[in-house]
């Protein structure tokens, strides 16, 4: 077993690699849409145009980072609280999680950083700011709210997709469509993160932690009350895998469900996520 769990860099490096990639398109279109001197700011005078916009872009980002070699290797977590609720669910080791989580948040300061050596005096403008989360006019306990709430939404949406026996491949899609409304709908509220790594990332270079601790918080607490809302529904034999995309021949690293119907010689639908 450490054999094999110290050949799981290549994983570690590909989450890693994966939200850094979505780090540095979300410091980008933030730029290249709210920086007072470009062009398409000067275009687009209307605040949920611009939001609906940057929303498209990092939903397409998220939805090809999922369906990329690298997603459909390490299961395109690209965020802690996936990551610890699938070890809630018992689909990977303590070891694994460790290792994903710290990459991660690696993955998103590396992003950050690489953007801000592309975009130079751009990015640090306060309209762009690294594209920091902080909450919105209307509080933190709003903020919070929202956080939560849509990291549920979220990771139900996750769970009951991929273990579907339709829609699993669409999972990815899914997953794309609603982060591109939440940037478009709930961005106002609390900048629309989710994700802790990805808020420690802007906020490493920025300076700026405001109310940090909520994005520490509430989207955990978000994604473990969907992981028990299935559990409840569905049951633990009812989480299949821990990847956003199963249907591939890329080697799996979790406990999977494929994988053991493959080794018991089921005849239900071909297996993917080899060894």
């Amino acid at each position: 077993m450490l054999q094999s769990q110290r050949d799981h860099w290549r994983e570690y490096l590909m989450e890693a690699g994966g939200l850094g990639l979505f780090m540095i398109s979300a410091c980008v279109l933030t730029t290249l849409i709210e920086h007072p001197d470009s062009p398409l700011r000067q275009w687009i005078s209307k605040a949920p145009v611009r939001r609906m916009i940057i929303g498209i872009g990092m939903g397409l980002t998220a939805i090809g980072l999922i369906y990329s070699p690298w997603g459909k290797q390490s299961g395109a977590h690209l965020n802690p609280c996936v990551t610890v609720t699938y070890l809630r669910l018992g689909k990977l080791t303590g070891t694994d999680a460790l290792f994903y989580v710290l990459s991660q948040f690696a993955g998103a300061a590396a992003g950050v950083f690489v953007s801000a050596v592309l975009l130079k005096h751009w990015i640090s403008h306060p309209a762009v700011n690294y594209a920091v989360t902080v909450p919105g006019s209307s509080g933190t306990l709003a903020a919070f709210g929202a956080e939560l709430l849509i990291s549920f939404f979220l990771m139900t949406l996750i769970l009951f997709a991929s273990n579907s026996k339709s829609f699993p491949a669409f999972t990815g899609i899914l997953a794309g469509i609603l982060i591109a409304a939440y940037i478009t709908l709930e961005a106002p509220l609390s900048g629309m993160s989710m994700n802790p790594a990805r808020t420690a990332g802007s906020a490493l270079l920025s300076h700026v932690w405001k109310e940090w601790w909520l994005y520490f918080t509430a989207p955990p607490i978000g994604m473990l009350a969907a992981a028990e809302l299935y559990r409840w529904r569905r049951g633990l034999s009812g989480v299949t895998c821990a990847k956003l995309h199963h249907q591939n021949e890329k080697r799996c690293i979790f406990r999977c469900g494929f994988r053991d119907k493959a080794k018991m010689g089921s005849r239900e639908e071909p297996t993917a996520c080899r060894l």
